[in-house]
């Protein structure tokens, strides 16, 4: 809507050039006049938009009605007749003359390549800026990983998002250093007494332009380094640790003791679900609590915190802090690491195809298990973690369609909203409990996503603030959903896991919240119901740990009555035994280090490396890929 507003007014605009300021009206110069007004026209306004009128987007434009489509049209209206009125003004009294310089052999390919170059600068830099202002922190391996990974199934507004942030303002910023560039010109005084002065010669202007172009190439770069720690990916592929090989314990050879009666397990994540949306006599950094079901139903559980107040969770570790990570941490006891030279994640089949995990284990025990999530499962190869380990039945978007759940045109939000995936969700839970066979049901919710969340029509809007709408809401659907199971005839022989999967993205949210830097944020985490031998650990058990997600693997595994030999998995430990995990025994800042360098041993033997041969004419020797037992 809005580029069709403003095209319109640029076309009116150039009409006006050709026909009233300037004489010239062969078809190629209307056209390039055309051409010019359409591409400054738009792309000023739209700058004026985002930046004096605070529009969020220009071309994500379902949420405006009619009357803002004609405020663009004003106001293209306004920049097209002001750089009208600005050309001629320089025009009359500074002049622009032709420059007569013959220009070597290879000019042409030096603008065209500055131009590429500014532009890589300048997408470097804005594509910095706007991934830190809407995903927040973004590590290095995550970095990495997302950059190889499938984007099939995101959400729109992120490519929206996406378009209106960076590569707009790096088009807006190119076109005028092409326009600058490619532009044969001199820029001419004239004096009463000297006569015309050069002011700047066009050889001059384009080696100005030359260094401007390096410069914001390599500013944008050194920018991009620093705010995306890719210093990371320099040590996950020049770097060697042996950590985590020293301190893993293999889940495929650790003798585990199951009881007789094996528990069901019900594992929800909770889409960036954090303690900072308590209220901050909680702990949290809110006025008023916008989680208080939740609140009140972790008082009946267990909550592990790394603070001496109740509620705290584990600590942002290398390779957890973002979905499929969480997942893989709380699956395999695992951090997600940038893959080694020539394995990657997300082929069918082979998803850290070395890694043993609860689908296997569980799978080992006889349990009947479904992952289900209201997105495309391709997102991030998140189909493809499951598939590869253990009997799932993967539930997801595409499933839903399959299967007729929902129209094959449906499409709300990431694939289908949280009040239908509750519904599908008890229904499911009533197939596997028929079936006669303990179970494992893993559910990931999305309303709460970046950006702003996502409510139903319908529901209630308390908060100004879009995100907390999302958060208060979701909060209620959880917890109903949750009685609902407790409601049930299996409940009693069933424990529920409820975490975060990683801190909220949504930075817009923070900054309109006014959070301050130093306010330490963590994930929610609760286990309801946990299987009798685990008793009710006492608050030195619980508080003031230093913990991450891959410990909530063997902790999972004690919930439902695992006795663990040696209390670890992977290299995560039992939280309910009060044995130091890895952060405890040899340091937080250490652990950290560690796993951001690369690991021979989770390269060939987590990861897998098709070629060993070949792994090693690139630096990795190969060794012994016995798995160690705790």
């Amino acid at each position: 809507m809005f580029m069709i507003s403003g095209t319109v007014a640029a076309i009116l605009c150039a009409a006006f050039e050709i026909f009233i300021y300037n004489k010239k009206r062969t078809v190629s110069y209307c056209i390039a006049t055309v051409l010019k007004n359409v591409l400054v026209v738009n792309l000023f306004t739209a700058l004026i938009f985002k930046v004096v009128l605070r529009y969020r987007h220009f071309i994500y434009t379902k949420d405006y009605n009619w009357t803002s489509g004609v405020k663009f049209f004003a106001v293209g209206l306004f920049v097209g007749f002001v750089f009208i009125g600005l050309t001629a003004l320089l025009n009359t009294q500074l002049t622009i003359e032709k420059d007569e310089i013959k220009r070597k052999k290879g000019a042409r390919f030096l603008q065209i390549l500055s131009t590429i170059l500014f532009f890589l600068g300048s997408m470097a830099y804005f594509g910095t800026k706007w991934g830190r202002d809407e995903f927040g922190k973004v590590t290095g391996d995550q970095f990495l990983i997302n950059l190889t990974s499938p984007t099939e199934g995101t959400e729109a507004s992120v490519y929206y998002n996406g378009f209106e942030g960076p590569v707009f303002y790096s088009l807006l910023l190119t076109t005028v250093f092409a326009i600058i560039l490619f532009t044969c010109f001199k820029l001419v005084l004239e004096f009463r007494k000297k006569g015309k002065v050069t002011v700047l010669s066009d050889f001059f202007k384009r080696l100005i332009c030359y260094c401007l172009a390096l410069v914001f190439l390599c500013f944008g770069f050194s920018y991009s380094i620093k705010k995306f720690q890719l210093d990371m990916v320099f040590n996950a592929y020049v770097l060697k640790s042996d950590f985590i090989e020293e301190n893993y314990s293999d889940p495929k050879t650790v003798d585990i003791k199951w009881p007789e009666k094996k528990r069901n397990l019900i594992h929800i994540y909770l889409e960036s679900m954090e303690n900072s949306f308590l209220s901050k006599d909680l702990g949290g950094f809110m006025d008023e609590n916008l989680i208080p079901n939740l609140t009140e139903l972790a008082k009946t559980g267990t909550v592990f915190s790394d603070t001496e107040q109740f509620f705290g969770g584990p600590l942002p570790g290398t390779g957890t802090q973002w979905s499929i990570a969480s997942m893989v941490n709380q699956m395999t006891g695992l951090p997600m690491k940038a893959p080694g030279w020539r394995n990657s994640y997300g082929t069918d089949g082979k998803f850290l195809p070395g890694a043993y995990t609860i689908g296997e284990l569980l799978e080992e025990q006889g349990y009947e298990q479904t992952c289900m999530i209201g997105a495309n499962g391709k997102f991030g190869n998140l189909r493809y973690l499951f598939e590869s380990h253990g009997n799932w039945t993967f539930f997801d978007y595409k499933y839903a369609k399959k299967h007729k759940l929902i129209p094959q045109d449906y499409k709300v939000w990431w694939g289908y909203e949280d009040d239908k995936l509750y519904e599908f969700a008890k229904d499911e839970i009533t197939r596997l409990y028929n079936t006669g066979k303990p179970f494992n049901f893993t559910v990931e919710n999305a309303d709460t996503h970046r950006p702003d969340g996502y409510v139903s029509p319908g529901k209630e809007k308390p908060y100004q603030l879009p995100y907390a709408n999302a958060i208060w809401n979701s909060d209620k659907d959880v917890t109903e959903f949750i009685k609902w199971i407790q409601n049930q005839p299996f409940y009693e022989n069933t424990t529920i896991v409820l975490i975060g999967d990683h801190l909220s993205m949504d930075t817009a949210f923070f900054r309109d919240a006014k959070f301050t830097k130093d306010y330490h944020r963590s994930q929610f985490n609760c286990i309801i119901n946990p299987a009798p031998s685990v008793g009710k650990p006492s608050a030195d058990i619980t508080t003031k740990r230093e913990w991450a997600n891959w410990d909530y693997f063997p902790t999972i595994i004690a919930s439902i009555g695992g006795e663990i030999e040696g209390e670890r998995l992977g290299i995560g430990t039992n939280l309910f035994s009060g044995k130091e995990t890895i952060y405890e025994e040899f340091g937080v800042d250490y652990v950290d280090n560690e796993l951001e360098k690369g690991s021979e041993f989770y390269n060939t033997t987590i990861l897998g490396v098709d070629d060993l041969n070949d792994a090693a004419s690139n630096g990795i020797k190969k060794k012994d890929k016995t798995k160690s037992k705790a």
